[in-house]
């Protein structure tokens, strides 16, 4: 059980790690990019391959359709609400937040780690073990949202103390996210378990689509779409070797 939290843990401490290395290291721009490209495609691999594909064998396309689609709508509400009181600059490094918005970025980083958290959690009920291909894939998109917030967070006044908490809050959620997707769902159906996991799968692929890809081709350039690929790439081979 402890193990979730655990591994919880360390999938969200990428956000931390990235904060503090924006803090202490001047880090350009296009790093932040690449970094952000790279962890799209990677979660683009393990939703699919290990969120929706799993959920379609165990539950049926018509459950996880179901759930992937309330997943993204759901997470595209909340967006929108945290957007309006300044949570949509929570990877916007060029851009400047209010210290109003802090809260508002601090919400928005946190809705994007349950679900990825929960999941995390749900893994080792499955199969006994942490799905790697997940914890990397969040790991390394943590990377860059970790990087981005804190350096947008700094430009609005921001002392490296209040940073620091924040991230530090995110990881410690992350870590009780993750276990009680294991502790809540031990004794979970098939079918419930399709549908949290498409579920997440919508909200994860909602997020790359309105948050990562769109800071990453501002930072990154034209040859985002190259790295993007290439971290689906990863994705497949992680996913080879771990199945």
């Amino acid at each position: 059980m402890w193990n979730a939290a655990l591994w919880g843990a360390i999938s969200g401490s990428a956000v931390l790690l990235g904060a503090l290395a924006a803090i202490f290291f001047p880090i350009k721009k296009n790093i932040i990019g690449f970094i952000m490209a790279f962890g799209t495609g990677v979660l683009i691999g393990a939703a699919a391959y290990e969120l929706l594909g799993d959920s379609v064998h165990d539950g049926g396309i018509k459950a996880t359709s179901m759930g992937f689609v309330t997943g993204a709508v759901v997470f595209t509400v909340l967006d929108f609400i945290v957007s309006r009181k300044g949570g949509s600059k929570r990877k916007r490094s060029d851009k400047s937040p209010s210290n109003e918005s802090g809260l508002a970025i601090f919400i928005g980083t946190v809705m994007d780690a349950i679900p990825e958290s929960i999941m995390v959690g749900a893994s080792l009920l499955e199969k006994q073990t942490v799905s790697w291909l997940l914890v990397i894939a969040i790991f390394i998109s943590n990377i860059p949202e970790g990087l981005s917030s804190t350096m947008g967070l700094k430009k609005s006044g921001y002392s490296k103390g209040k940073i620091s908490l924040l991230w530090v809050a995110v990881l410690l959620i992350s870590a009780l996210s993750s276990w009680g997707g294991f502790f809540f769902l031990e004794d979970a159906s098939d079918a419930l378990m399709a549908g949290i996991a498409s579920f997440a799968g919508g909200g994860i692929i909602a997020m790359i689509s309105s948050t990562m890809m769109p800071e990453a081709y501002e930072e990154g350039g034209s040859v985002t779409g190259l790295i993007a690929a290439l971290g689906l790439l990863a994705s497949l081979v992680l996913n080879y070797f771990s199945s």
